[in-house]
Parts: structure tokens; sequence; C-alpha cells
């Protein structure tokens, strides 16, 4: 018995699907850029809250509901907007596209570009 593994969905004629996603690239690897790009763009709300938490210490927790609750809110709206989602998504097919030519993930890719002194 061969035991054959496609890691995408062919189309009628057994090509594979450029956009098609597996459940993990659903439900967490397009999750993880929405967070990183959530908190850049957050950016001014996350310093806030980690200013107020060194600031505060043991008593961050009460001390900083205000930075805390502001911070959610943001990271919410973004979480929420779908219009985001389809950027991160659109991020992510892009990415993983540029992996299946070159077999080399973004960032070993970014890390080998020569930077110009």
């Amino acid at each position: 018995m061969e035991l054959v593994l496609m890691f995408t969905h062919p189309d009628s004629e057994g090509h594979a699907k450029k956009d098609h996603l597996r459940h993990v690239e659903k439900d967490v690897l397009i999750p993880k850029i929405m967070r990183e790009k959530a908190r850049e763009r957050c950016s001014e709300q996350v310093q806030d809250f980690t200013k107020c938490c060194k600031d505060s210490g043991i008593l961050m927790v009460v001390k900083c509901r205000k930075e805390n609750s502001a911070l959610k809110e943001c990271l919410t709206a973004h979480y929420n907007d779908p219009a985001f989602y389809e950027e991160c998504k659109m991020e992510y097919l892009k990415e993983r596209e540029e992996f299946r030519k070159t077999g080399i993930p973004t960032k070993k890719r970014l890390q080998k570009l020569p930077t110009s002194t």
C-alpha cells in the first residue's frame, strides 16, 4: 500500500488550488499574522499599557484597567474587521506562494538579503 500526502486540494483537473486554505492556515497561521499586525497598528495602546504595567508593579491589575481596555478595544476592532482578515490572508497566500517557489521561508529569505551600509 502506497501513502500519498497532498497538502493542497486539487481542482477537477488535478492541479493544486493556489488559494485553498487548510484548517491550520485559517485557524492558526493567518490569525498569527493578524495578531502581529494588530499589535503594530495598536502600538500606541501597547506602549501605554506596557508603561502603566512597568510603573504600577503588583498593582497593575487595578491601576491599568483603562489602558488594558483601550488595548483590547483596539485589537478586537482589528480582529473583527473582515477587510483586515482579507488583507492578512492575502499576505499569507503571497508568502506561501513564494515559499512554494523558493523553498525558503520568508523570515530566512529576509535574513539573507544583503544590507547596504
